[in-house]
């Protein structure tokens, strides 16, 4: 589109009055500016992302900056082609001074002249800030409405007198009230450019200690959340790629999915996303604990501390002494040699990586205590190794993880030994015929057990590696052996590669056994944790041993922990070990219309009586609708053929998904949003079910009603 003979704005008929010159040309003054500064800036983008390409290729830290500059380039131009014009998120007037626009990214033209401020940036706090009670310097506001590059709404808010200057459209929150019902699709939508002073204090909060964003159904915690791990890389120095970057943990697969537009279109495409089940290769294929009481057990702290005398279990020095044999004679190991290598590793060193140490102490003790000063030191060495090893290996074995926690559900003496608190009926309810038929509840126990193991295959990769390594030295060694025996130059180049380091240098890296890294190990420099009040206190120790720095964003709402949540946030993550705790609340809903809360209200309430239900804020139009299940056809047919947007049918496990219309469990709704919901017959959903049980069910119906953003039905009887 060319902008200079095309307008910016597309506003439909209703909205004729906007169109006004004098209402709208200032913008498009400046939109074509942007239009102009994008074709430029994207052309010398593609020019200097072609060039670095096809920069020869290096090694070290040369190929690392070449590659970095490859990935900056390219990030810069996909948001400049993604986006185009609708960069620009609206317009602030201060008091004192010109139109600042605001824009996803920073923009300048050719002069250097700014024509959009990040959103990020301090200079833009004022627009996403500013309140009738606080306007922040500001005279005016505009947001715009976007739809295919264009401008299809904007809406004008005024702060002060000398704002009513006759450049703006006095409809204040009309249109953004109206916005909210827009049409929802498979992906969140971009809303950026409607973050409201509430939501937005929170998403540039400070990255120190942990932040708990607490709010109801539709407040936006999910959209806080994600604009926040944005803000914080791009704001915080502390948090940014090169100190650990961000992870973001959500409740679901189909939650991941929904949200994988939003970071991108903010401008971030390095912050990691996942469940808590992708946190451990198990997970993928782990299913939800069937017993509740097994359930409870293993998400307690204190099975997860029983790791560690299971581990130390196989850390005890032997007792009796070895005798090693070599051409020199009988070495014996002594008891008290075991004992001081035992001791040799460093504390917090994982167990299997302590072999190598323990072995090399053992070797150190034996060449030292040889009185025999004829025997070379590091022949001694050499004939000791494979013998000792071998001792070693069985004193201190390497471990997996999967074996030691499988070991607890499977030999009961060795649960009471390293779990004593375990009542006999625990113990018998923990064990299972099956050791390796893991449960998400198994989850935190094999992660904890993996961090305080490490990795049983690096020892032998590292000896596989040293192997290797000789090999090649070996093989370079008899290559310049040839090349200078061959050389009849007069300076004798050939003769240099002699040396030692160059020999090295000629190794080849890649012949050398490595292993992938787990780019979810960490550690993150801060961790953004949605539907946080699902976490049981071992899923905690998941992410705080990725998270050393204790910097959190913790997002969640009491009201909808399916397992009941009586505590205040500080008390509940002071148990889980953190304790610089600060609290902000969310309780307006953009999302689920009055007439839909009005029907949730009763239903969490009768549950959970003190529950923090937020206050909607528009009317939707169309009221709870009742039919019978058989009626689950015709409903969705006759809402489908006149409504655009989504449509999720909730708690029937036989309807099948179509293009339009999701079919999802109760559970597995959270932070997701459709315009219309189905509950196929909720009532069946209680199932008589009391305590815990009943709180768990409350739940999850209030949860499903208010996905909706239009319109709510619900199925009663069978089908």
């Amino acid at each position: 589109m060319n902008p200079l003979a095309t307008s910016a704005f597309d506003l439909p008929d209703h909205l004729a009055a906007k169109r006004d010159p004098a209402l709208v040309e200032l913008d498009e003054r400046h939109f074509a500016a942007i239009a102009a500064s994008l074709d430029q800036q994207v052309a010398e983008l593609a020019d200097r992302l072609d060039a670095r390409r096809r920069e020869p290729g290096r090694s070290g830290t040369a190929a690392l900056e070449r590659d970095q500059g490859v990935h900056r380039l390219s990030a810069r131009l996909r948001m400049l082609r993604r986006f185009g014009l609708d960069l620009c998120l609206g317009r602030m007037v201060p008091a004192d001074g010109e139109p600042v626009y605001v824009g996803r990214v920073g923009l300048t033209d050719a002069d250097g002249a700014r024509l959009l401020v990040d959103w990020r940036t301090p200079a833009a706090e004022p627009f996403f800030g500013a309140t009738h009670a606080d306007p922040r310097g500001l005279r005016s506001r505009r947001r715009y409405r976007w739809t295919a590059g264009r401008v299809s709404d904007y809406w004008d808010e005024v702060f002060t007198p000398e704002g009513l200057d006759g450049r703006v459209a006095l409809d204040d929150q009309s249109a953004f009230v109206a916005s909210l019902a827009a049409h929802r699709s498979g992906r969140m939508r971009d809303v950026l450019g409607t973050i409201q002073a509430d939501q937005d204090a929170i998403i540039r909060a400070g990255s120190h200690g942990t932040l708990v964003v607490d709010g109801g159904p539709g407040t936006g915690k999910t959209v806080v959340a994600l604009h926040r791990a944005a803000y914080l890389l791009h704001a915080d120095p502390r948090v940014g790629h090169r100190r650990g970057g961000v992870l973001v943990v959500g409740p679901s697969r189909p939650y991941l999915a929904y949200v994988a537009d939003v970071l991108p279109g903010l401008g971030e495409e390095g912050v990691r996303t996942c469940t808590l089940a992708d946190l451990v290769p198990e997970g993928a294929a782990a299913p939800p604990e069937a017993d509740p009481e097994v359930a409870r057990l293993k998400s307690d702290l204190a099975m997860v501390g029983a790791l560690e005398p299971a581990v130390r279990f196989h850390e005890n020095p032997p007792t009796a002494p070895l005798a090693l044999t070599t051409p020199w004679g009988d070495v014996e190991v002594t008891s008290a040699a075991w004992a001081e290598a035992f001791a040799a590793p460093d504390p917090g060193t994982p167990h299997n990586e302590a072999q190598d140490v323990i072995l090399e102490a053992l070797l150190d003790l034996l060449v030292d205590a040889s009185d025999d000063e004829e025997v070379p030191a590091e022949q001694l060495r050499r004939a000791l190794r494979r013998d000792l090893a071998r001792a070693v290996a069985r004193a201190w074995p390497l471990l997996e993880a999967t074996d030691v926690v499988g070991d607890l559900w499977t030999v009961p003496a060795y649960l009471r030994l390293c779990a004593p608190w375990l009542t006999r009926d625990e113990v018998r309810a923990l064990q299972r015929s099956d050791p390796h038929a893991w449960t998400r509840a198994d989850l935190p126990l094999l992660d904890a057990a993996r961090r305080r193991l490490g990795d049983p295959e690096a020892s032998r990769r590292r000896r596989r590696a040293e192997a290797t390594a000789a090999v090649e030295r070996a093989r370079m060694a008899d290559v310049v052996a040839d090349l200078v025996a061959a050389d009849d130059s007069e300076l004798l180049v050939m003769s240099m590669l002699r040396g030692e380091d160059l020999r090295r240098a000629l190794v080849d890296p890649g012949a050398l056994p490595t292993a992938d890294p787990d780019v979810l190990a960490g550690p993150f420099a801060h961790v953004v944790v949605d539907e946080a009040q699902e976490l049981t206190d071992a899923e905690w120790q998941m992410l705080l041993a990725r998270c050393p720095s204790r910097s959190l964003t913790v997002v969640g709402d009491r009201a909808q922990a399916r397992h009941g949540f009586t505590e205040s946030w500080a008390e509940r993550l002071e148990r889980v070990g953190l304790r610089d705790v600060r609290l902000a609340s969310l309780s307006i809903n953009y999302r689920t219309p009055e007439e839909v809360m009005a029907a949730a209200e009763p239903v969490i309430r009768a549950a959970l009586p003190d529950a923090n239900v937020p206050t909607s804020v528009r009317r939707g139009g169309a009221p709870v609708l009742h039919a019978p299940a058989s009626e689950l056809d015709a409903v969705l047919g006759r809402w489908l053929a006149e409504h655009g947007g989504t449509a999720c049918v909730v708690g029937d496990p036989t309807f099948v998904a179509t293009e339009r219309v999701r079919s999802l469990a109760p559970e597995t709704t959270k932070g997701l949003e459709f315009d219309l919901v189905v509950l196929a017959d909720p009532a069946t959903w209680d199932d008589g079910a009391a305590g815990e049980g009943a709180i768990e069910r409350a739940v999850d119906r209030y949860v499903a009603m208010t996905r909706a953003t239009q319109q709510l039905v619900v199925l009663d009887g069978g089908r």
